[in-house]
Order: C-alpha cells, then sequence, then structure tokens
C-alpha cells in the first residue's frame, strides 16, 4: 500500500491492498514454489522411465527419435537428468545448474519431440528461468554454503 496515495473505497479498495500484500510475498517463496514444481515433473518423469528401462529404450528410439544421440545413450542422458537435476533443485543446491540442465531438456523436448505441447513447455521454461536468472533464494543449500563460506571483505 502506497501510504501517500488514498485507496479507493469498497471493493476496489479491498483488491488494491490486497494486490499490494501480495507484491510483498518474498522473491524466496516465489523461487521455492518454482524450484519444486518444476522439480516434480521432471522427478516424475525420471521414475516413470526407470520402472523398465527396457520400454524406455524403445520409446527413445521410435516416438522421440531424437538427432545426433543413439537411442539408449539418449535414454541414459535423459533419465539421468531428470532424476538428479529435481533433486538438486528442491535442495536449491547448484540450482542454477539443474534449472539449466533441465531448460536444456525442455528445449529438446520442446523442438525434437512434442512441438505442440509449447503451452505446457513454456510454463516449466519460465520457472527454470526464474530460478536460473534469480537463483535458488534464501531457503536453499546455496545460500546457506554462500553464506557459510563468503570470504571476509
Amino acid at each position: 500500500m502506497n501510504p501517500g496515495r488514498a485507496q479507493p473505497a469498497g471493493l476496489p479498495g479491498l483488491l488494491m491492498a490486497g494486490f499490494d500484500q501480495l507484491g510483498r510475498l518474498p522473491e524466496s517463496a516465489l523461487c521455492l514454489v518454482a524450484r519444486i514444481a518444476v522439480a516434480l515433473v521432471f522427478l516424475k518423469s525420471g521414475l516413470t522411465k526407470i520402472d523398465n528401462f527396457d520400454s524406455t529404450i524403445e520409446l527413445f528410439a521410435t516416438e522421440y527419435n531424437l538427432p545426433l544421440l543413439p537411442p539408449a545413450l539418449a535414454a541414459y542422458l535423459g533419465t539421468a537428468v531428470e532424476l538428479s537435476a529435481p533433486v538438486l533443485l528442491v535442495l536449491g543446491l547448484g540450482a542454477r545448474f539443474a534449472a539449466a540442465a533441465l531448460l536444456g531438456m525442455t528445449l529438446v523436448i520442446e523442438v525434437f519431440v512434442y512441438p505442440l505441447n509449447y503451452a505446457e513447455h513454456l510454463t516449466w521454461a519460465a520457472l527454470q528461468l526464474l530460478v536460473l536468472t534469480r537463483g535458488a533464494g534464501t531457503v536453499s543449500l546455496d545460500y546457506w554454503l554462500r553464506r557459510r563460506f563468503k570470504p571476509p571483505i
């Protein structure tokens, strides 16, 4: 709420006051929610892939059909990223690197695998870009380590 400006009365005033309060939500809270949300999407996919890895390799050979990489290698690499990056994101450990890896994977998925799912992929990319550009926030191991090992000035 701007102290130098009078709030309108009634419902518009209540809405403006509510939006002012939402504007005070710490960026760290937004980063935490973004980290968890995108981590859950990719972790679930990775866990599905390890349920039956033979069918995962077949999926990479037929449906995904990525250029440049053999299907088995792509399956191993993709699954490794989907299982490790989400854990790092949730912990907030190397969160920018994890977000960058998942953003790269999202771009590959959008361009080569499911190009018509751009709305879903843009949502993932927005969450990843928030973490990539702002960091993990104060609720993270990155923040704790930075404070713990910051050299004195």
